[in-house]
């Protein structure tokens, strides 16, 4: 496999653990605590899932021929709350997703050093990836650390597990040496 191909198919990987990350965070509150905010400066759940899912559709949606910052995108706007349910919350979610997957999953290896723009800065596509895959991932820290805080002694961790690390690393290295990755 060449290295253009590793790295799309890790961008993929990555993007699905981020995306399924979020939603077992989310699934874990109940409704009205998604729309929480701990003050009028903070984001509630919903504002960050606002605006990932803005960003993905703008940075997304025609990649290569439009600038990423689309003149239709109102980002200001994403941090007003206008989904007032858990299913539209998700439908929106979905839908971002959908399109930054549309890309991944007909990416060649050639594309990756295409030039793409962001408010008039050229990057590689490879480089507007790991741009992209930065954001989100910060933001889906957020969301999971606010569903940690709203969910409280409900709480199922989505990782090893506080006390839990010497049981995980004995199944780990009961297991052969191997190429596979971490999320899986």
């Amino acid at each position: 496999m060449s290295v253009e191909s590793n790295y799309i198919q890790n961008s993929r990987t990555l993007c699905h653990y981020y995306k399924d990350l979020g939603e077992k965070a989310m699934v874990q509150v109940e409704e009205k605590r998604l729309f929480w905010a701990f003050n009028n400066d903070s984001n509630s759940i919903a504002l960050i899932v606002q605006h990932v899912g803005g960003n993905m559709l703008s940075r997304f949606t025609n990649f290569y021929d439009e600038d990423g910052e689309k003149s239709w995108r109102n980002r200001d706007g994403e941090f007003e709350l206008r989904i007032s349910t858990s299913e539209e919350l998700m439908k929106y979610w979905e839908n971002a997703w959908k399109v930054l997957f549309d890309i991944l999953d007909n990416l060649k290896d050639e594309d990756l050093s295409r030039i793409v723009y962001i408010r008039n800065e050229g990057h590689t596509v490879l480089e507007a990836l790991n741009r992209q895959l930065a954001h989100y991932s910060y933001h889906i820290g957020q969301i999971v650390f606010l569903s940690k805080m709203v969910a409280a002694d409900g709480w199922k961790s989505l990782s090893i597990p506080k006390n839990g690390s010497e049981a995980f690393n004995h199944e780990k290295f009961q297991q052969e040496k191997g190429r596979r990755n971490f999320i899986k």
